[in-house]
């Protein structure tokens, strides 16, 4: 069957060779142009000097860890979507990641399939740009524009990952109504991630953070989830 999205250009980061073959196999398989990087060093020169719809990044490697690649990555704004592979059940891994500006994780050992399906769900999101009739949204202080994927508060333009954009139109797209975590999985994510609500508090938090004096405008509803209101009191 004829797939006919855009063919994205994956680079895989890990210092095992043979899991950095699989991943390229089954990616490739799936129509994915892929490069490789035996550790973060060597990937933070290859995605400062080259231009990468999504990095695959382990965590443990020598030289340079996954953690420290990702962090200094978005230190330096290349705000590329990243999916970290962290050891089962190091839940600070995931968290950590999460809050250095992942956009997802993969727990090994993993199925490739699943791995294959997380890629789609990121792409899936960071490689469309549909049209829509306002492309730019205001709130006060806080604009968003679609087109463009920016945002600026108070004419200041912020940085924010791909996932964390995404988090904030979906937020802004539903004023004032209150989206359970599960919703927000469902439509920001793509993906069922069975019961992992910590990713999205964990994003709201880090949003949040850049959002600085309109960081009110996203108000926790106790017992749901979470509401976009820019009318709300501090």
């Amino acid at each position: 069957m004829e797939d006919n999205r855009p063919m994205a250009k994956i680079l895989i980061v890990d210092d095992e060779p043979r899991i950095r073959e699989l991943i390229r196999e089954h990616l490739q398989y799936a129509g994915y142009t892929c490069e490789e990087a035996a550790d973060g060093s060597a990937a933070l020169a290859q995605v400062t000097s080259a231009s990468y719809d999504l990095v695959i990044l382990d965590l443990m490697m020598p030289f340079m860890d996954g953690m420290t690649c990702l962090r200094e990555m978005r230190s330096r704004h290349i705000n590329t979507p990243v999916i970290i592979l962290t050891a089962r059940g190091e839940e600070y891994d995931k968290l950590a990641g999460l809050e250095g500006g992942a956009d997802d994780y993969v727990v090994k050992p993993f199925s490739p399939r699943e791995l294959v399906a997380r890629v789609r769900a990121v792409l899936n999101r960071t490689l469309s740009h549909p049209e829509t009739a306002a492309s730019i949204m205001t709130f006060g202080e806080l604009s968003i524009d679609t087109a463009s994927h920016t945002v600026k508060v108070g004419g200041e333009e912020v940085s924010l990952t791909p996932k964390e954009f995404d988090l904030l139109v979906f937020l802004a797209s539903n004023k004032g109504i209150a989206l359970s975590r599960e919703k927000i999985l469902q439509k920001v994510w793509n993906y069922d991630y069975f019961g992992e609500d910590r990713t999205v508090d964990t994003h709201v938090k880090m949003l949040r953070g850049h959002l600085g004096a309109c960081r009110s405008y996203i108000v926790t509803v106790w017992g749901i989830g979470y509401k976009f209101d820019p009318d709300a009191r501090r």
